[in-house]
């Protein structure tokens, strides 16, 4: 099984960075405003899907290896979801009221997880349970995190040449994305080589603050809608 998801990862790899090169190539040239809007929404396209596919494959992963981290990681992807589509409203020019409703549910969602996440790592400490090495959740965040940097790259290229407010504060969230993916993916690989099994723990703590933070941000920005 972690074979053929590694095998996937590799493609998937290959095709999207590929994409993304493609991309950055031809921001050199002059785009019209209407031209740069789809650039903007083909990347937010591009971030749900990504998005769609880690939570699969991090159910697998942190299943398979009784990981907090790496299931944390994937319950933040599916905030992510969210703030993508929020994102396309914005630049598709939604009417503010679906915004500020849209960011009061993703600011109480992010609340919700980081609080789940923070009982699992009570329970699993009381408990005593160990989380397994993950190579599929150390291939999948590294893959992550590389794509999360090109994405954050790109959408703050692009919100500058709109002068979009949103697009750049996105490109933000889309890097600390990256940030989150290096953090899992370092506790993954001190447990896998190390025996550091609270190493796991700890990258999800890191996703909780993360949560906490990110969810009042989300309930603020509501407000001023």
């Amino acid at each position: 099984m972690d074979g053929l998801f590694q095998t996937s990862h590799h493609r998937i790899k290959m095709h999207y960075c590929g994409q993304l090169v493609i991309y950055f190539k031809s921001m050199s040239k002059q785009y019209t405003s209407k031209d740069l809007l789809q650039c903007g929404l083909r990347l937010e396209y591009f971030t749900l899907i990504w998005n769609v596919l880690g939570i699969f494959i991090t159910a697998v992963a942190a299943l398979k290896a009784r990981s907090v981290a790496v299931g944390g990681f994937g319950l933040d992807s599916l905030i992510e979801i969210g703030a993508s589509t929020v994102v396309i409203w914005e630049l598709k020019s939604t009417k503010e009221a679906t915004r500020a409703k849209a960011l009061r549910l993703i600011g109480i969602s992010f609340y919700i997880i980081a609080t789940y996440i923070l009982l699992q790592v009570i329970y699993l400490l009381i408990r005593g349970t160990h989380p397994r090495a993950s190579v599929l959740g150390i291939a999948w965040t590294a893959v992550t995190f590389i794509t999360m940097l090109l994405l954050a790259n790109a959408k703050r290229t692009t919100g500058n040449k709109l002068k979009n407010p949103v697009l750049i504060t996105e490109a933000k969230v889309t890097l600390v994305d990256a940030y989150l993916a290096a953090s899992v993916m370092t506790g993954l690989i001190l447990n896998a080589t190390l025996h550091f099994w609270w190493a796991d723990l700890l990258s999800a703590l890191v996703i909780v603050f993360y949560g906490f933070k990110e969810g009042g941000a989300a309930l603020d920005e509501a407000r001023h809608y």
